[in-house]
């Protein structure tokens, strides 16, 4: 699929996820993203678009990357904004077999998702509640019981695969040898992974924001330098809630959460992690209520202006 872009350059789309797509450019070593008003949870794709979602994300996104640039952080792949929901990035070679990136190389993208969790919360909750991880795994004392949205002593960091049909908990080892990242190296993205975090929170608990949890994504650059991509800080790769009303003790999702929740609720989730664990056929995900539609474009468009302080 191609188009003819402004001075009669070609441009290819290279790949379409669940909410965006990349293209090429004219200059082989630059991409654009395209932020789409498709939206997505569990993995499945849902049949309704929200107005100006690509629009906030791309510009909460940049919002941040511009943030974490200016405090000298680390590097990112962002060259420019183009447009209000596109940016032209640094493009890095994909190498999709586990383990067969060579350690010498440069310039690529590791092939593991950072996810930094300050909350119990979301599919953590869910996992404590089927039993599948401990207290004590999220640094609690043994055998304590925990409500759902405790703070967590300290930051909790998990890593997940990229190339997989469904992302995966890893354990280090397992990251390791999927990445061939030198330990070192995945130090230094978990490091950089916190600090960021620090970033965030600082700046929207300015604004009665709670960072419960959110994901990055890496490449490796020159001298492997370690470079922060894809987007973050947004109300699809992260999670969030009101402070005020959680220091009264109600949790308020102010982010994807509700329609995640809205799935949950209709039996839908049910079915689709039955069908998942069986390795029987997924059920559909059914189009979303025009109300919530609604309630979830003034929600993108709200939280949009408490991330960043900017208007939509």
């Amino acid at each position: 699929m191609s188009e003819l872009c402004s001075g009669w350059f070609m441009t290819e789309l290279l790949y379409s996820g669940k909410v965006k797509q990349v293209w090429s450019t004219d200059d082989p070593d630059i991409i654009e993203f395209r932020y789409t008003d498709q939206i997505s949870v569990f993995d499945q794709v849902i049949p309704s678009l929200i107005p100006r979602k690509g629009e906030s994300l791309n510009r909460a996104s940049c919002h941040w990357f511009g943030l974490i640039e200016d405090e000298g952080i680390c590097k990112t792949h962002v060259i420019e904004m183009n447009a209000p929901d596109r940016v032209l990035a640094r493009r890095f070679d994909v190498i999709r077999e586990p383990g067969a990136i060579p350690r010498d190389a440069e310039n690529f993208f590791v092939p593991l998702e950072v996810i930094c969790r300050h909350y119990l919360a979301g599919t953590a909750w869910r996992r404590y509640q089927r039993g599948e991880v401990k207290s004590e795994d999220f640094g609690f004392e043994a055998g304590e019981v925990l409500d759902e949205g405790v703070r967590l002593p300290e930051p909790f960091l998990e890593v997940s695969t990229k190339f997989e049909k469904f992302d995966r908990n890893l354990d280090r080892e397992e990251a390791l040898e999927i990445s061939n990242l030198d330990p070192a190296e995945l130090d230094a993205i978990l490091a950089i992974v916190l600090e960021v975090d620090s970033v965030i929170d600082r700046e929207t608990s300015k604004r009665g924001l709670i960072h419960v949890d959110g994901k990055k994504e890496f490449a490796l650059g020159e001298g492997r330098e370690p470079i922060l991509i894809d987007s973050f800080g947004t109300l699809d790769e992260d999670r969030w809630w009101d402070a005020d009303a959680y220091e009264d003790g109600e949790i308020v999702q102010l982010s994807k959460e509700s329609v995640r929740k809205h799935y949950i609720e209709s039996g839908h989730h049910s079915a689709l992690y039955e069908a998942r664990q069986s390795g029987s056929p997924e059920p559909p995900i059914p189009p979303l209520p025009d109300s919530i539609i609604a309630s979830t474009a003034e929600l993108y468009a709200s939280m949009f202006e408490r991330l960043t302080g900017e208007a939509l």
